[in-house]
Formats: structure tokens, C-alpha cells, sequence
């Protein structure tokens, strides 16, 4: 069920085209990724989401209805710049933010001692914020951002600053919300945090969506029929024996088995038909397919439609 839907978004700044016609559905329940490289109109989005900006054109939907003002209040925002009052104590300020939130005093410090508890920085409640560490900021920010339990939470960058310690810590929180039924916008450069979290994702660049969908789904799109063996037994008359229809791409052997990188040719060929090839040669250990990553993708598409676009804006030979 959809929880969140930005329709034909357009946002300008001055001569900047910030986003141009860009449409995300979010699924209730489900982590959803919003990529792109820097510039891309990735933070004009969510600004124009939490209705700190508001789109030139376009339409913003939330639980099947516009996007009205209060349903801020439904929306957890954890952006990539930081604003902690660096002179105030930190537990004065989490209760503040948290009260901002529509929580009431009592509730804000019971909640928070839990999470300041749970993430090991309760002795630092009466600190100043300028004596934390940007990673032990980081964490009171996030806090703060679901403190309230939102339905939709959106984070910009929510591991900058972590060690690979606290980002785990962190990815486990992010994880349990889901399973509790949060639904989460989820922006980040790092490709493999991706992969690990997000259940669909929209890939905007030069203002434009150009790629969206289920994980799983693009990468099968993006796949290139490549498969890995391994073999316990050597072959001698394996590569004379394969057809056009293969290449192989690599081999190796060591004492105790052999590996090979086989790509087939013909897409709609049956792997079937291979893997029982394969196996008049040697005793097969070890079968998979070699699928893109969501790095590989993104680098591919990217660099394609900065090419595309390039190609596009050159002005014709007058000669």
C-alpha cells in the first residue's frame, strides 16, 4: 500500500532547474532509496517533502490525500547538514527538539533516557554539545528525528561521521523501525548501504529520474549472463568442447579444485543446458550467477546520460 507519492515535481532556483518532472512512489513499510550524485536535486526533494520549499509544479500525496501542513508532524527528518546548538546541554536540547515534535516534557525525557541509554550516551545528558564527537552528535540527532515515531521517516546521509562500529548500530535501528511498520526515504551515496536497506529505489541525476523500481528487479534488468563454477575435478577439453553460444572469461585451478567465469552469449538460452554440459568434465561444487551491483549500475546509468546529454546540448557544425 503506498504511503507517500511525488508527482511530476519541478523546482527551480534562479537559472538552476532543480528537479524536472520527477515522481517517486513509496510503499508503505518498505525502504526506499533516493540516489543520485551530488547536484542531482536529491535535497530539493526532500525539502520540497517536509514543506520547507514548495514545488513550482507538480503534486505531493500522503496516505492517499494531498500533502496537507500538519502532517509534519507524521514526518521524521534527519537532514545531511547537522543543527545542534552547540552551547546548549544536550539533554536540554534533545527535550526541546522532542517538544517541537508535540511530545509533552515528561514523555520527551522518558523516551529520550531510553534511546540515551540504548545508544550508550546517557552520562552525556547534562554535556555541552560542542564536547561531543560529530559521530556522538549524530546519534542525538537521530534520536531526536524518531523520537516521535513518525510514520515516514526520511534521512540524508545518516551514517556521515560513523565509525563501521556505530553504522551497523545504526542499521540495525533503521531495520527494526521498518519491521515495525516505519516507512523510510533513504538518501545516501554509499552503494552498499543500498543494497543492504532499501527495498525500491529511484536514481535521480541532472534534475531527471532515470531510474526507478524494486532492488532485485533492476539488477536482474542489468544483469549480463555471466555465471561462476567451481569444480572439483580438472578438465582438459572444456573450452573446445563449448560453442559460440559461450566464452569463457576466466579460469583458474589450484591444487584442490578448479574455477571458471563462463558468459553466455545467447540470452535466451537455458542455463540448464550448460550447468549439464559442465558436468560430463568434473564434479560441480559451486554454481551462481555474477549479478551488477547497485554501484555498477549507478556509475553505468550516470555516466550514460551525462554522455547522452552532452551529446544533446552541443550545438550543430555551422561550417
Amino acid at each position: 500500500m503506498e504511503i507517500f507519492r511525488a508527482d511530476n515535481i519541478h523546482k527551480s532556483y534562479a537559472n538552476h532547474k532543480a528537479l524536472d518532472g520527477v515522481s517517486i512512489n513509496v510503499k508503505q513499510g518498505t525502504i526506499y532509496g533516493l540516489l543520485g550524485p551530488n547536484g542531482a536535486g536529491k535535497t530539493s526533494l526532500i525539502r520540497i517533502i517536509n514543506q520547507i520549499t514548495a514545488p513550482d509544479k507538480g503534486e505531493l500525496f500522503f496516505k492517499n490525500r494531498k500533502l496537507k501542513a500538519n502532517d509534519i508532524y507524521n514526518i521524521g527528518y534527519l537532514p545531511e547538514e547537522r543543527g545542534l546548538y552547540k552551547k546548549m546541554k544536550v539533554g536540554e536540547q534533545a527535550v526541546y527538539l522532542a517538544q517541537l515534535k508535540g511530545l509533552s516534557k515528561s514523555e520527551a525525557i522518558k523516551k529520550l533516557k531510553y534511546w540515551f541509554d540504548k545508544f550508550e550516551i546517557i552520562n552525556w545528558w547534562n554535556r555541552k554539545v560542542e564536547e561531543l564527537s560529530k559521530g556522538m552528535q549524530q546519534k542525538i540527532q537521530f534520536i531526536v528525528t524518531i523520537l516521535h515515531e513518525p510514520e515516514l521517516l526520511i534521512f540524508d546521509e545518516p551514517f556521515s561521521g560513523f565509525d563501521p562500529i556505530n553504522t551497523n548500530i545504526l542499521k540495525t535501528e533503521i531495520i527494526n523501525l521498518k519491521n515495525k511498520g516505519t516507512t523510510i526515504i533513504f538518501s545516501t551515496h554509499n552503494m552498499e548501504s543500498v543494497e543492504e536497506l532499501c527495498d525500491d529505489i529511484t536514481l535521480i541525476n541532472k534534475s531527471k529520474n532515470i531510474l526507478s523500481g524494486n532492488i532485485n528487479d533492476i539488477k536482474q534488468s542489468y544483469k549480463s549472463n555471466i555465471y561462476n563454477f567451481k569444480f572439483a575435478n580438472g578438465f582438459d577439453h572444456l573450452n573446445a568442447s563449448l560453442n559460440h553460444q559461450y566464452k569463457i572469461l576466466k579460469h583458474a585451478k589450484n591444487k584442490y579444485s578448479e574455477t571458471l567465469k563462463i558468459k553466455v552469449l545467447d540470452k535466451n538460452l537455458e542455463t540448464n543446458n550448460l550447468v549439464k554440459h559442465l558436468m560430463q568434465f568434473g564434479t560441480l561444487l559451486q554454481f551462481n550467477e555474477t549479478l551488477p551491483t547497485m554501484n555498477d549500475i549507478f556509475i553505468k546509468l550516470v555516466e550514460q546520460t551525462n554522455k547522452t546529454q552532452t551529446t544533446d546540448n552541443k550545438e550543430p557544425n555551422k561550417n
